[in-house]
């Protein structure tokens, strides 16, 4: 019996004592994406020069590691090259204003983090900016206010195209062909979808799909780290409480072993 009293003793400590879980050394990939956040910073405190340093940086330690830490796709490493050469252009450009540089190095910020990133994306982070522009759009769309619906709609579409990348690398493209199928559709055509049911109809339609959008990357949001330690930690519980009933076990039915011995006797 003191046996099993240590046990059990033994398996409420492990639920209440917290497993550490111990940082992983940065990998490239990682080192890179904390590059691509400082040249954002630099550009948004104006600080173009800088920001162009730390882009030039970033394309040799990428051309170092490409292909040998982290095994990238042909379509990951060529939007990463695109994204990259549009944040350099928004560095040097002597006439883009501040706001389209933020935009451009936003957008190569979120690509690298997607690439990172296993879960929780940052460019979902947006999600409340976009579906407000689009929503304001949506409702100008139903009052018949065409000024207000097109000024509403231009800021839902630059909003979108600086996520657009990311969400190529963490999207099936399947859902992805769809979202640009519908915008293509309202933006064709947007001075039907003021005075036209079917055009507001394809709002509607667009406005579920962004949802679904977001929906689904919020799926999964543990960190897989978390899971192995909740998985790990309730192994070792389960197997000591499963060994903590055997031995009870085993020991009640020795008692009854001796006692009927005795009533032979």
């Amino acid at each position: 019996m003191v046996k099993i009293k240590w046990l059990y003793l033994f398996a409420i400590i492990l639920m209440l004592t917290p497993i550490p879980v111990y940082a992983e050394v940065q990998t490239p990939m990682e080192k890179l994406d904390d590059i691509s956040d400082e040249a954002l910073q630099m550009v948004k405190f104006h600080r173009y020069e800088d920001a162009k340093k730390l882009l030039d940086y970033f394309s040799t330690q990428f051309t170092s590691v490409s292909g040998r830490q982290q095994p990238l796709s042909m379509d990951e490493v060529r939007i990463i090259h695109t994204s990259h050469d549009e944040a350099m252009e928004a560095a040097v450009s002597p006439t883009m204003d501040h706001e389209e540089r933020i935009n451009k190095l936003t957008k190569f910020r979120l690509v690298i983090d997607a690439i990172v990133t296993s879960h929780q994306p940052l460019w979902t982070e947006m999600e409340n900016q976009i579906m407000t522009a689009f929503a304001h759009a949506k409702n100008a769309a139903i009052n018949g206010d065409s000024a207000k619906f097109h000024s509403s709609f231009n800021t839902f579409l630059s909003l979108y195209n600086v996520i657009y990348p990311s969400m190529k690398i963490d999207v099936p493209a399947e859902n992805i062909q769809r979202l640009d199928a519908r915008i293509k559709v309202i933006d064709h055509y947007r001075s039907d979808i003021l005075h036209n049911e079917e055009g507001r109809a394809e709002l509607d339609k667009l406005d579920t799909d962004l949802k679904n959008l977001f929906a689904n990357m919020e799926d999964d949001e543990a960190d897989p780290s978390l899971w192995w330690v909740i998985i790990s930690t309730g192994s070792i519980i389960i197997m000591t409480l499963s060994y903590v009933g055997f031995r009870k076990y085993q020991g009640e039915k020795e008692v009854k072993k001796n006692r009927s011995r005795e009533h032979k006797d």
